[in-house]
């Protein structure tokens, strides 16, 4: 069985650790079962707090109050985010509410 090339840099120099595909190149890994494609699409769906898959340019709906960190700015229930961006990491989705730009996490939306 031979290994399959870093998603990340393209290079063949990789090997299986554990659960994992490493690349001592450029660092990267990745799951052994279900390994990326080149693209890097269709490695996780963003979904929102009723399980309808968000993609970039939806609107959504806050479904609580947020209080912003390091601001007294509280974020109001039923506030709308028009033309979201999807992001990696912890605050999946960034977006505009009345003109100012937030990252929030997507169980706190619902697709409107």
């Amino acid at each position: 069985m031979s290994t399959p090339a870093c998603p990340a840099c393209g290079m063949e120099n990789t090997y299986s650790d554990g659960e994992n595909h490493v690349c001592p190149d450029c660092f990267h890994e990745w799951p052994l079962t279900g390994s990326a494609n080149a693209d890097g699409e269709g490695e996780a769906v963003v979904r929102d707090s009723n399980g309808t898959p968000l993609a970039d340019g939806d609107s959504v709906l806050l479904i609580k109050d947020l209080k912003v960190k390091g601001s007294s700015t509280t974020l109001k229930k039923g506030a709308k985010a028009k033309n979201i961006r999807l992001r990696d990491g912890d605050h999946e989705v960034d977006c505009k509410i009345d003109g100012v730009s937030y990252m929030l996490k997507a169980c706190f939306l619902k697709k409107a």
